[in-house]
């Protein structure tokens, strides 16, 4: 497979890149190190880590020395209705851009959101600090760290636990926001690597909501190493930029959340590989929705009409060479939208166009492996937005219905999926509700449990032709809206119901940085500075000082084997 720098030459971005790599190499020799708590003997002159952040110069790093931190930076100011709404405070506010925010120890640098004087990560409820409270007498709920409209800031080797939801736009425990609900742009250019997002609480009300999260941003950007567990919404999420996320998300393991994954109205050149997605409810879900993260459709198409080195067609949203399995948890934190998200599915692209899914595994996932469906939103449309002028379809009860169209499932391995055994249960497939519009295609994939309808792979083989009229896969629309519990199930359906809500335990052997000291100006804590890059093989530097949360782990690292790739 080409190398990123490959991918973003043949986007016509590389320029940009250059450029901005420039910058940076100009504004190291002037860079400097600003240092919280105590690392090796040594102290540094700040004992918080927002009293460093707001200190620095563009170009600056801000090391951590290994401690819990229960930052506090929200409780400081007096919220406006509009920070509230739009998620402009957090536990850790970043506004200085070209930030470098790193931690020495993955597993010992931990921003917590619970009470100052708490056990680490507490699972207490009352040990839990839930914000300040709204004018409707509620707690505003807290993010944890955020980064306010600040370009190319990096986030590394930490991790942030027990930042809940509340009434405000909060839940999020590490957040790049480029201004949210803008249908803006407002940031540029964002790294996360190493990062640990979870949550050791849960209540109807209060709850961790997202793991990593990008909002109104765009790139080029990174996540490469992340885990996110517990989150009631999902593990990571990139939306709301415009179709041109340009980002690449590389070694995520999600699991225990609602959605592994989800992506809102997010597009163009956007790479999800070499991950696993396990025990969520549902593993993945890419949507298109006219009344939040606008601009609206969730569309995977290169931008410029460009060609993508992977895919070789014009799709540049891609998912490839994942391990996506197990995801038949009836009972991880869900809320919302995202408790809608069929238990025992994999993968569920939900309204997008133009996405690529190939060379993946699929195993284990009860009830679909894959599967192509509409999304109707009944919400208010966003600012500026009609459901018809973004390709929608108005449809009385339904709101605007998006169907999938110009999607490519191929070269897939499907192994024991649909094992649920309900009717329509099986490898992948399909529901679209309208005619007209370029049809998804299927080819390649190694299926032995078949697809609903059955005759997919022979009838829609290639990505394009315009359909004929709906497809609603036979029995499958009504299975999909029972499993989703839209529908009341029949007698004869059976699907996984929701018991207690039940939290994973962040396992101990996730990679820490190698050396925390790559690449960083000479420091008391890196006397000689670092080596050139700080992203080494992940199979080192695991160590496990602190248990968080839940009951035992579920999955294994086995995913992280390296598999021959096919592009």
């Amino acid at each position: 497979m080409p190398s990123r720098a490959a991918r973003l030459a043949a986007l016509g971005l590389v320029a940009a890149a250059l450029t901005a790599c420039s910058a940076t190499a100009a504004s190291a020799a002037s860079s400097r190190v600003l240092r919280v708590g105590t690392y090796k003997g040594v102290p540094g002159p700040y004992s918080t880590i927002q009293a460093a952040v707001t200190a620095p110069r563009p170009g600056d790093w801000i090391l951590v020395a290994p401690g819990d931190y229960h930052e506090q930076a929200d409780h400081a100011q007096v919220p406006t209705a509009a920070q509230e709404s739009d998620g402009d405070m957090g536990g850790v506010l970043i506004t200085t851009p070209d930030l470098h925010l790193r931690g020495m120890n993955r597993h010992t640098v931990i921003v917590d959101g619970t009470k100052p004087g708490s056990p680490v990560c507490s699972p207490n409820a009352a040990d839990q600090d839930l914000g300040q409270i709204a004018p409707n007498g509620t707690p505003d709920g807290r993010d944890g760290i955020v980064v306010w409209k600040a370009n190319n800031v990096q986030i590394e080797n930490l991790t942030v636990c027990n930042f809940l939801t509340g009434s405000g736009d909060a839940g999020n425990e590490i957040w790049w926001n480029g201004g949210d609900g803008s249908g803006k742009i407002g940031l540029k250019g964002y790294t996360g690597a190493y990062l640990t997002a979870t949550s050791t609480y849960y209540s109807l009300n209060n709850a961790g909501g997202y793991g990593e999260f990008s909002s109104n941003s765009t790139g080029p950007a990174s996540w490469n190493e992340l885990y996110g567990s517990n989150m009631n919404d999902s593990g990571m999420y990139v939306g709301a930029c415009q179709q041109v996320c340009d980002v690449t998300i590389d070694h995520a393991w999600m699991e225990n959340n609602a959605l592994g994954y989800s992506g809102t109205n997010s597009g163009g050149a956007l790479v999800i590989e070499n991950s696993q997605f396990d025990h969520n409810q549902d593993g993945i879900d890419t949507n298109t929705q006219v009344g939040g993260d606008a601009p609206p459709p969730q569309n995977g198409a290169c931008p410029h009409n460009g060609i993508s080195p992977i895919t070789h067609t014009h799709s540049c949203w891609v998912f490839i060479h994942n391990d996506v399995h197990n995801n038949n948890n009836p009972d991880p934190p869900a809320a919302g939208s995202a408790a809608a998200g069929p238990i025992g599915t994999g993968m569920t692209v939900s309204g997008g166009r133009n996405d690529t899914v190939m060379d993946n595994t699929f195993k284990d996932n009860g009830a679909w492996g894959t599967l192509f469906v509409p999304y109707p939103d009944t919400g208010t449309p966003s600012k500026g937005v009609s459901c018809s002028g973004s390709g929608g379809h108005p449809d009385g009860a339904l709101g605007c219905v998006y169907d999938p169209e110009g999607d490519s499932l191929r070269d897939n391995t499907y192994i024991h999926d649909g094992y649920f055994g309900n009717q329509s249960n099986s490898d992948f497939g399909q529901i679209t509700l309208f005619a007209d519009e370029p049809q998804n295609c299927f080819d390649g994939n190694v299926a032995p449990d078949g697809s609903a309808p059955a005759n997919l792979a022979k009838v829609q083989a290639k990505c394009g032709p315009l359909t004929k009229a709906a497809n609603t896969g036979g029995p499958l629309l009504a299975q999909v809206e029972c499993d989703a519990g839209f529908l009341p199930c029949s007698a004869t359906e059976v699907y996984p119901q929701r018991t207690v809500t039940t939290l994973a335990k962040v396992p101990a052997n996730l990679p820490t940085m190698p050396d925390p000291c790559a690449g960083v100006p000479a420091n008391p804590w890196c006397t000689t500075g670092g080596s050139a890059s700080a992203l080494g093989d992940p199979a080192h530097g695991a160590v496990a000082v602190i248990a968080i949360g839940g009951v035992s782990p579920v999955g294994t690292l086995a995913w992280r084997r390296r598999r021959s790739r096919r592009v």
